[in-house]
């Protein structure tokens, strides 16, 4: 499986132009974070989890060829926002898009679009399967999903293990349930929002304690604010095991 990391940014303190900030103004691309999603390639499907806002540049980016499914995490605009843009995908393939999110994030998704979702739908608009899912397991082609019960803050979110790799974002706390379902997970990418105490989001000191806890082969931080601080100066700071990704990280499982 090729995992690609599209975006490690967050919506909290993303870079204007206008910030003079050390990140904002770094030349470092490590640096240049778009909002937060990830690719799988499975061999027999292309996946994305969570569409934001960037969606679009980050197929562009990534000269992304397929696309198969779409399976999302939460109903946060910055996971969401991108839906649309899977309309190139429906006409040059000439197929609809799968879809799979809870019920929540569904009735999120019904007033965010709800022209996809119209009795009369108007030509051109996104093509799509939905699929309902929730604490059960399931499977996307030959790939089996494992949904983890994460809270941000007193929201409850859905991360992923699939394989040996499980993706978590937007986590202040994770039950032990779901940290016994992760546990002998090989490469875990995780959120660390900011050195500083944060409502819904792991801060660095509590994404560390978290992933050294799970103790992954390699753990990769994402859904990365710019008050965080330069790439080059936080890995630093790092376990050898642990590092921060960047838009464009491509792994192999």
């Amino acid at each position: 499986m090729k995992i690609t990391i599209l975006g490690t940014g967050t919506s909290q303190g993303v870079p204007v132009i206008t910030c003079q900030c050390e990140v904002c103004q770094s030349e470092d691309p490590r640096d240049k974070r778009l909002r937060v999603s990830v690719m799988l390639e499975t061999g027999d499907k292309t996946i994305v989890i969570d569409s934001g806002p960037d969606f679009r540049y980050q197929m562009l980016r990534a000269k992304v060829k397929d696309l198969d499914a779409i399976v999302y995490t939460h109903e946060h605009k910055d996971h969401v926002a991108g839906l649309d843009d899977i309309r190139p995908f429906n006409y040059l393939l000439k197929k609809n898009i799968d879809i799979y999110a809870t019920e929540r994030v569904q009735e999120a998704l019904k007033r965010e679009f709800s022209y996809i979702f119209a009795d009369k739908v108007y030509p051109g608009s996104p093509q799509i399967n939905m699929h309902t899912i929730d604490k059960a397991d399931f499977y996307i082609g030959k790939t089996r999903f494992i949904p983890l019960d994460v809270m941000h803050y007193k929201l409850p979110i859905l991360g992923y293990r699939i394989n040996d790799f499980t993706y978590i974002t937007d986590a202040k706390t994770v039950p032990q349930a779901s940290i016994d379902k992760i546990r002998g997970t090989k490469l875990l990418v995780v959120n660390a929002l900011q050195r500083e105490g944060h409502i819904s989001h792991f801060t660095l000191a509590e994404a560390i304690a978290f992933a050294e806890d799970i103790g992954a082969e390699m753990t990769y931080f994402t859904h990365i604010s710019h008050n965080l601080g330069k790439h080059a100066d936080v890995e630093k700071e790092l376990p050898p095991n642990i590092r921060l990704a960047y838009d464009g990280l491509s792994l192999e499982m």
